[in-house]
């Protein structure tokens, strides 16, 4: 099956992934207005997080931040999905604002023709939420991950054989021999490195992956500072000191796809220099 993700590298350059849309103040993450700023900033890719209610329906959510995000104490798979839907969304001072979680169903028909959306913690629900995908006709417009794990990797077989689908992979990768033979719709692999020396950061690596027709994903977010998934080439870098120590160097190292916390600066930054249209 074939990679969506190769014309549109050939079409733009380095793609630009939001995560969480694109968020900030009064606009909560994963909320529609994040996905909106998200497209109007020119989002090439929006990733979100799926969590469950209590009766099994799909909300955009990242599972263990109800208190910062909800201002709850709990976690929502607790409850059912009538209470869940009416919960409001905080600010980033996590002050209440008007905007309402969302449903998965609602997310997806937004984005629909607009954006892939990376549909991130797929495996706490993964039979769910390929069914939605595919009553939508989404299955080249999406992308699903998973850790190099056996359970999560049997799920993909059994429940998204046809939807891309990423492993997120530290330091070191032996995906062309590990997944050669599974009956999923490898695509590419999500690049988690700590340093520019592991294997998985380097040219060689990225030049393999591309002679296969596989795309390679970097993360310069900065999610926990006691774990940085993109070495020291981070939005935080690309911010403060300077863009090409960040989102440049991810660029010209190979990468396909940055997801970004920034990506109005990250957008003009690449489109500036060239490294994307």
């Amino acid at each position: 099956m074939n990679n969506p993700f190769l014309e549109l590298n050939k079409k733009r350059g380095v793609l630009l992934a939001a995560h969480r849309g694109s968020c900030g103040t009064n606009v909560p993450c994963n909320s529609r207005e994040a996905f909106q700023v998200a497209l109007n900033y020119d989002a090439d890719i929006v990733e979100l997080d799926v969590e469950n209610s209590s009766d099994g329906r799909l909300f955009i959510q990242h599972p263990g931040m109800e208190r910062i995000h909800l201002r709850m104490y709990d976690s929502i798979r607790n409850y059912p999905s009538d209470f869940v839907a009416q919960l409001k969304l905080a600010n980033s001072d996590s002050v209440p604002t008007y905007n309402n979680i969302m449903r998965l169903e609602e997310a997806l028909d937004m984005l629909k023709g607009k954006a892939i959306v990376n549909l991130d913690k797929f495996w706490r629900n993964p039979d769910a939420i390929a069914k939605l995908v595919r009553e939508r006709g989404m299955e080249d417009q999406v992308l699903i991950k998973c850790y190099i794990k056996d359970d999560q990797l049997n799920d993909i077989e059994t429940y998204a054989p046809d939807l891309p689908f990423m492993p997120m992979v530290w330091t070191e990768d032996d995906g062309l021999e590990r997944f050669k033979n599974r009956k999923m719709r490898w695509v590419g692999t999500e690049c988690l490195f700590r340093s520019d020396k592991d294997p998985i950061a380097s040219k060689e690596y990225i030049e393999k992956m591309h002679a296969a027709g596989k795309t390679v994903w970097a993360n310069s977010i900065v999610y926990n500072v006691k774990e940085i998934i993109g070495g020291g080439h981070t939005d935080d870098i690309s911010v403060i000191e300077d863009p090409e120590k960040g989102w440049g160097w991810m660029a010209d190292r190979g990468f396909d796809i940055i997801q970004t916390d920034w990506l109005f600066h990250c957008d003009y930054f690449l489109k500036k220099t060239e490294r994307r249209r």
